[in-house]
């Protein structure tokens, strides 16, 4: 990749795409392009032909994607796998008509069997059963980076996948139902500590920021604090949040993936079959998992998550909602081979995102 290519980054706005633009101006790379939602459709095949048609890039990023926790996954299945496979139809067929010389296509560990072996290899794609939750968005995942493989198996392109674990880290969603579950419980817990500490002027502060449809912040702070109890329980002496709290996750900075991406960018492409970093050559894929390798249970990510924010409360579970995959651990031994591992640790990051949250 030359430092003169015009790159196109698609979700330039969001969680990872907003990171990789980053690290791409600062290491010099300053032809880059990126439109908003509003600007561009990329659900909208002529638009995005027409943007491809005007712009003619030579590297295309694709880190726009319809994204949620579990909560989002389990109610809107079909808008999961319908938008997902619409944007990566578009993007991917327009690449290779306007022969775009690489391609990084941004998936995630999603497309894992629900009883995975752990750590997940990527050679365990497919050999059983999807998570039920997220099926939809796995679907439509596996079947971008099918779509890149079968273009390279094909044609010869050069077009390159990479599986995130779960992300966390400065531009993401603290919706309080639509979010992942990092930045759901950094805001929940955040919340319950304005709540214990009588905090109405922060707890308001933050509801005029990030608006909840069902809590108005004029109401005022006791009808917040009564929905807020009563629609996500959280109350002024303790939150309850999904599920049992023993599932184990892996979290990885945002920042951190970012790194992975650019890295591959310059220094990992398709061959065929195979991907290849100067001399070492890692047979038989096209994609590699991106992941620090550590695990956590979910009760100790809160754990982290109340000394981050400073929440003295109790943090109770409810294990009639549904908990996902009961352990999801990447292997990322491929990508370390082909020379990048990750630098945040968890609990690093939690403070960092804290950090950004209260400052944006």
């Amino acid at each position: 990749m030359e430092k003169s290519d015009k790159i196109y980054v698609a979700g330039h706005h969001g969680l990872v795409g907003s990171a990789i633009w980053n690290i791409l101006k600062h290491k010099g790379y300053a032809n880059l392009v990126g439109r908003s939602h509003a600007e561009l459709d990329l659900m909208d095949p002529v638009a995005v032909r027409d943007f491809f048609d005007r712009e003619q890039p030579d590297v295309v990023v694709l880190a726009a994607a319809l994204v949620g926790g579990i909560m989002a996954n389990s109610t809107r299945p079909a808008d999961f796998i319908y938008q997902n496979l619409q944007i990566q139809q578009n993007v991917i067929g327009e690449a290779y008509r306007h022969k775009v010389k690489k391609l990084l296509f941004l998936g995630s560990t999603c497309i894992y069997p629900r009883l995975a072996p752990q750590p997940m290899p990527e050679e365990s794609l497919l050999t059983s059963p999807l998570e039920a939750t997220n099926e939809s968005y796995a679907l439509a995942k596996i079947a971008g980076m099918k779509m890149c493989h079968a273009f390279n198996r094909q044609y010869g392109t050069n077009y390159v996948a990479v599986m995130p674990t779960n992300l966390y880290g400065p531009n993401d969603n603290f919706d309080l139902i639509g979010s992942h579950v990092l930045p759901a419980m950094i805001r929940k817990v955040h919340l319950a500590k304005c709540l214990m500490e009588n905090d109405e002027k922060t707890l308001l502060k933050d509801l005029m920021r990030r608006p909840v449809a069902t809590i108005p912040a004029a109401a005022g702070f006791s009808a917040a604090a009564d929905r807020l109890n009563t629609e996500f329980n959280i109350c002024n002496s303790s939150l309850t949040l999904w599920g049992t709290g023993t599932p184990l996750r892996e979290f990885l900075w945002s920042e951190d993936m970012a790194s992975a991406c650019v890295y591959m960018l310059e220094n990992v492409d398709a061959d065929g079959f195979d991907l290849v970093a100067g001399d070492v050559r890692v047979p038989n894929t096209n994609f590699v998992n991106v992941g620090t390798g550590i695990e956590h249970t979910i009760a100790d990510v809160a754990r982290m998550v109340a000394d981050a924010v400073g929440y003295k409360g109790e943090i109770h579970f409810d294990p009639s909602k549904p908990d996902g995959t009961p352990r999801k651990l990447t292997d990322p031994s491929r990508l370390h081979r082909l020379g990048w591992h990750h630098t945040v640790d968890l609990a690093d990051g939690i403070r960092r995102l804290y950090r950004w949250y209260l400052e944006n």
